[in-house]
């Protein structure tokens, strides 16, 4: 496909869906590129990260949307593990026919969440971090692999599908669907270290395409969002076909956004300190280098967002600060929104649990007042 009549197809499909208006359209042509996607910021909020309901976080307090309102933030990701809204024994391991015992009291709780959000006027994001036979996270059993087996993808398909049903009725400035969390290949997901590969492009595409149009079927004008492959990171020119948005992430460089993650690194108090910048591929032209075929693919007419960005508590917070700063402003600067991974705990503005920060106190949460201002500088 030539690309501008990629740009105008996905642009129609775009404003189809009430996210930008057909008189921008009419001159993109003439002006200047913008991002198909909107410049959303916000926060994820992990209400249904784990996988056993019994083991989850408290549920979110509306108070924590309306600061983020009111601090000028209007987008909330939802990090779901499937098993979270089934009606299993989550002290076994799920089997294939456990993966459709959808929950409604469960279910139901992931549309209270929703519903307040909407209520201060915050775009919600629906994600499946961990999906019917794949998620990037290890240390459990899935039945099948979701980019081997077709059991799987039906079972994807078919969660997608419920999902569409359930907010059918919703417009997309209101609801978006991210299908799975970080795609990569892992052959053995009990392994918490083991080795990442890139999906083949026509695979994610099959998983991609198959999942939207079973969206699409019941949801038509439906905004979905897929994941940048290996682990989020990496642009997927080979999706643009299929008139949905992607998903960057912002934790390049590794070193800095996971300083002793003890998820991420098998010795993680043997790691160096690290600094910002630190040389030729540790600085802002570096990060430039890095997002390109990013903002290449924005360049194409793909939305582009960045659905997962931060840094965990161990990395010194002067380091943290300036290294975020230059990546939200390299993002920024090509219209590119975020979302903070997460709005409170170890990567978040609230209760992040930090040594050399002077916290302050907002409503009993320990605020992170410097962080919040890098996040509301862009």
């Amino acid at each position: 496909m030539q690309r501008r009549e990629f740009l105008k197809k996905s642009s129609l499909a775009v404003a189809s869906a009430g996210l930008i208006s057909p008189n921008v359209l009419a001159e993109s042509s003439s002006s200047p590129i913008i991002n198909a996607l909107p410049k959303w910021k916000g926060f994820n909020f992990l209400d249904f990260f784990n996988a056993n309901p019994n083991n989850a976080r408290a549920p979110t307090p509306e108070l924590l949307f309306e600061g983020m309102r009111d601090w000028g933030f209007d987008f909330v990701r939802i990090p779901m593990a499937y098993p979270a809204y089934l009606d299993i024994d989550y002290n076994k391991p799920i089997t294939p026919e456990q993966v459709m015992h959808f929950d409604e009291a469960k279910i139901a709780k992931v549309d209270a969440l929703v519903e307040s959000a909407h209520k201060y006027g915050l775009h919600v994001s629906l994600n499946l971090h961990r999906a019917p036979g794949y998620c990037i996270n290890a240390g459990f059993h899935e039945p099948y692999n979701l980019w081997k087996d077709q059991e799987a993808l039906d079972a994807f398909c078919q969660h997608w599908q419920m999902w569409a049903n359930r907010y059918k009725s919703f417009s997309s400035d209101k609801i978006s669907f991210d299908l799975v969390n970080e795609p990569s290949l892992r052959e053995d997901m009990n392994d918490q270290h083991g080795k990442r590969e890139t999906v083949p492009p026509a695979t994610y595409h099959r998983i991609a395409k198959a999942a939207s149009e079973a969206i699409r079927q019941i949801s038509p004008q439906r905004l979905i969002i897929a994941d940048g492959n290996n682990g989020g990171h990496v642009a997927v020119p080979e999706l643009a076909d299929l008139d949905i948005g992607q998903s960057c992430r912002g934790y390049f460089p590794f070193n800095i956004s996971h300083h002793k993650a003890p998820w991420a690194y098998k010795d993680p108090d043997s790691l160096p300190t690290p600094k910002w910048p630190d040389g030729p591929e540790a600085n802002r032209e570096a990060l430039k280098r890095f997002y390109q075929p990013w903002f290449d693919m924005k360049n194409q007419g793909v939305g582009v967002h960045c659905g997962e960005c931060g840094c965990y508590n161990q990395t010194p917070h002067d380091v943290f600060l300036g290294w975020f700063a230059d990546v939200l402003s390299v993002l920024s600067d090509e219209g590119i929104g975020f979302a903070l991974w997460e709005m409170q705990g170890d990567f978040g503005i609230l209760n992040s649990r930090r040594k050399d920060v002077d916290y302050e106190d907002w409503h009993g949460y320990q605020l992170d007042r410097k962080l919040l201002k890098v996040l509301q500088s862009v």
